[in-house]
């Protein structure tokens, strides 16, 4: 066994290279029979190997850093006896080639990581957030040196071997990894699990951010003791030199050089690569000082302009480093792994003992330090987990302790399984541990029709552009009613999330940064966009008392966005969601499409909402303050028509609204119920019929007190009833009212309402979200020129879109008026059938 012990700690790190045919210049032989082509076999494995894992673990909310460490794994010579693969992929004579190449993606997925980091929001970072980051440093490090202190003691193997990890050097890697975070993971684990734009997500995002720079401010001071010993200092003291002049010479004029080129839009491939280049000029720089080349790719990386430039590097330059070359050094350290050997020589008890001692410093240190600002345990416990997230810092920390003989094989071995279970288990836990979407299924109705008067309402305003913005903003203005009832707007901008960088995440959540900083740089697409919102709202609420606006921005992927509306609706308790419609007016008032996939996204809110929804349909809606608003709400019945109702009755306290309710009463055949209704069916005749009574019974008593209340009072709201017989009745009731023309419908989108006619008539609908009076006065075809607000009501299960009757809905409508000699006036609504 001592024979063992000392053939291993002498073989780690050695290995022989022949060369043979050697030239006269380069003293090597040929790149291209041997290094090119096993070099281009290595980065097409891990290509696809990684990429193949990454999607098998995508449910499972993995980072991609565990799906590249793990196919290290896979490869390596004492996992699954798969030897063979590992000495075609990775032999020996390679490995000097892969590692020198490897380190190239590296030092530029530092460089990206620095890019990652806002400067401004570390400076100003609050001090809850910045006591969480240096107690979950100071902490954890203190814990780490002792949990190696307790795994020396309990080690197998003989004394003189393991003396020689007995130093300091090896007690100062323990600390650094297990104090460790990675910015960069915890804002990809918050996104996924839509946790971004909660208490809790910006609380861990800001503290991740500050831990993680601190994190690599300490790599760049303390591990030059650990290369060069006693002469770091000098090192460590022309680090510091070096930063100070990029930061405070340097930087001034290439923040002027960048903006200036980014504003003229003269970018090109070339001026790209010397700015890339830069980053591994920085590189060199600490490498020569005695640093680690990282560290000067961090500080060029973190000294440049965010902004709009910084959003184009990325774009660009991304796979170069992420995709192809980072991956290699990543399943490097997998194929180092020596697990299966400590588990036979130490016993799987000591290794499990150590991986659980290794997850409690983090969460220890954060559940002590959140107790003084007043968060709860189960938050605390989140954000220790979240903390203990790791990235690129604690592999290259393993790998510079690995090559310079300062840990041992059972150590690095367990370490590094270590950092990858914390990666790992983080996002299972935390999903299943901190769910917003079960925490607002239990909670009450938030309804407008159960919101007292005097009560504050919360509206979540979402927008794409300032377009839509000014839009809302009139929608906004007749909600403000009296100064008694309160009015809160949380004003949302929906941006689509494509790439893998988390900048934008994090510009976007410190909006309060970027906008004091970003006026000297040349701003993103998104930012400027942002801005303009801000100042939109901001100006609404500087001409309105007792209305407060917060403006902020959602970036994710349009497939999901929608679970971050919820999240946002959930954690300011929002009692109504306003959506802008997919389609806006041009010069000549038709709706044009903007863009389909806003149509995808409302209907994917209006599926699970938890408040109520409406879409506004813009067709220039007029300011109260300018004029006087005609409103018209149309009551057919259900529960969405009894909070359009709400809606229209809050609205028509302002005092330049002139509300009319016209309430449709339907009789004989327009009275068929629906027996096949999708949301009645399961549950029976007798059911479905005591729940059409019960609507009914609703809808009298709400509009009894409507009349009672409002209109028996009020002078500026009026009250009629038509009648429907039949199914021509309900086009002649809509030409009768666009005759007389109002500015704003305010229309329920019809859940519950259980009719026969109307359900056939929702086939034919291009927009099921509107409903069927939404979709035909919202249409081109029917000539009207006045908004739409379709609302629906929280609390009856969502609207439910049928896809297969999707292609049915696509058929062109077309709704026009009657012939003249049809005594009725009502519109004809045709329809082109394509048959098979």
């Amino acid at each position: 066994m001592e024979d063992q012990y000392v053939k291993r700690s002498v073989t780690t790190g050695c290995y022989n290279v022949d060369v043979s045919n050697p030239n006269d210049i380069w003293k090597s032989e040929n790149i291209l029979f041997f290094y090119l082509p096993n070099f281009a076999a290595q980065v097409a494995f891990m290509l696809l190997s990684t990429r193949l894992l990454y999607y098998i673990l995508r449910p499972l909310n993995q980072p991609r850093l565990v799906s590249e460490i793990l196919i290290g794994i896979l490869i390596s010579p004492e996992l699954f006896g798969i030897s063979a693969l590992s000495e075609v992929l990775t032999p020996i004579k390679s490995i000097l080639t892969t590692e020198t190449i490897s380190y190239v993606g590296l030092v530029y997925s530092v460089f990206l990581a620095g890019l990652d980091m806002n400067f401004d929001t570390i400076l100003g970072a609050r001090k809850k957030a910045t006591s969480i980051a240096i107690a979950g440093i100071v902490i954890p490090m203190v814990l780490g040196a002792g949990i190696y202190a307790l795994t020396l003691s309990m080690y197998k193997g003989p004394a003189e071997y393991w003396a020689n990890f007995n130093t300091t050097n090896a007690y100062m890697f323990w600390a650094l990894i297990l104090s460790v975070t990675g910015f960069p993971m915890v804002s990809h684990i918050l996104a996924d699990l839509k946790l971004l734009y909660t208490g809790l997500g910006k609380v861990a995002l800001t503290t991740a951010m500050v831990s993680d720079f601190y994190n690599w401010v300490m790599f760049a001071m303390l591990i030059p003791f650990a290369i060069n010993g006693a002469s770091a200092i000098y090192s460590v003291l022309g680090t510091i030199g070096f930063a100070l002049l990029c930061f405070f010479v340097v930087r001034p004029y290439l923040v002027q050089i960048i903006v200036s080129k980014t504003n003229k839009n003269e970018w090109d491939n070339y001026g790209l690569f010397f700015v890339i280049m830069g980053s591994y000029a920085s590189a060199l720089v600490t490498d020569l000082l005695g640093t680690h080349p990282v560290v000067g790719a961090l500080v060029y990386g973190i000294m440049i302009p965010r902004g709009k430039f910084t959003q184009m590097l990325i774009e660009k330059s991304e796979d170069f480093a992420a995709v192809y070359l980072a991956p290699l050094f990543f399943g490097s350290i997998g194929i180092r792994l020596r697990i299966v050997y400590v588990v036979n020589t130490q016993g799987l008890g000591l290794v499990l003992l150590i991986l659980f001692l290794s997850f409690i410093p983090k969460i220890l240190s954060t559940v002590i330090a959140t107790q003084f600002y007043g968060m709860s345990v189960l938050d605390g416990v989140s954000i220790g987990l979240l903390m203990n997230t790791k990235g690129i810092l604690p592999v290259l920390m393993l790998v510079n302790a690995w090559d310079k003989q300062i840990l041992s094989v059972e150590s690095f071995s367990i370490l590094t399984v270590a950092v990858v279970m914390m990666t790992m288990m983080v996002p299972l836990i935390i999903n299943a541990i901190y769910k917003p979407r079960k925490l607002y299924k239990q909670s009450k109705l938030k309804t407008i029709q159960n919101l007292k008067g005097d009560i504050e309402l919360r509206i979540l305003a979402c927008v794409h552009n300032p377009r839509q913005a000014t839009g809302m903003v009139n929608i906004l203005d007749a909600c403000h009613t009296t100064k008694l009832s309160p009015l809160r707007v949380f004003a949302l901008q929906l941006i689509e999330l494509t790439g893998n960088t988390t900048s934008l995440l994090a510009s976007h959540l410190n909006q309060h940064n970027q906008q004091q900083s970003g006026r000297a740089q040349a701003l993103t697409k998104a930012q400027e966009d942002l801005e303009s919102i801000t100042n939109i709202f901001q100006a609404y609420t500087g001409t309105n008392e007792n209305t407060s606006v917060e403006t902020f921005a959602a970036a994710s992927t349009y497939s999901t966005i929608h679970e971050d509306i919820y999240n946002v609706s959930q954690e300011k308790q929002a009692n109504l969601i306003l959506l802008p419609f997919h389609k806006q007016s041009n010069i000549e008032g038709i709706l044009e499409t903007t863009n389909t996939a806003f149509q995808d996204i409302n209907r994917n809110v209006m599926r699970d909402a938890p408040c109520s929804v409406g879409i506004f349909v813009d067709r220039g809606l007029g300011s109260l303050f300018k004029v006087n608003l005609r409103m018209l709400m149309l009551f057919i019945g259900g529960p969405d028509d009894r909070e359009a109702l709400a809606v229209a009755w809050r609205m028509s306290k302002h005092q330049g609204v002139q509300l009319s309710v016209m309430r449709i009463l339907m009789y004989g055949e327009a009275a068929e119920v629906d027996v096949l209704s999708s949301h009645l069916e399961s549950r029976g005749l007798l059911a479905m019929v005591l729940d059409s009574e019960r609507q009914k019974e609703l809808d009298e008593e709400y509009v009894s007190a409507f009349r009672l209340k409002a209109v028996s009072n009020e002078d500026s709201i009026k009250y009629s009833e038509k009648e429907a017989r039949c199914r021509d009745d309900i086009p002649r009731v809509l030409k009768e009212i666009e005759e007389i023309g109002y500015d704003l419908y305010i229309l329920g989108q019809g859940t519950g309402r259980n009719s026969l006619i109307l359900s056939e008539l929702m086939q034919w609908a291009d927009c099921p979200e509107l409903g069927v009076i939404g979709d035909i006065v919202a249409s081109n075809s029917f000539g009207s020129s006045s908004s739409v607000l379709v609302v629906q009501q929280y609390g009856f299960g969502g609207m439910v879109f049928d896809n297969s009757n999707a292609a049915t809905q696509q058929q062109p409508r077309e709704v026009v008026p009657a012939d003249d000699d049809d005594d009725s006036g009502a519109l004809a609504i045709k329809v082109e059938q394509h048959h098979q």
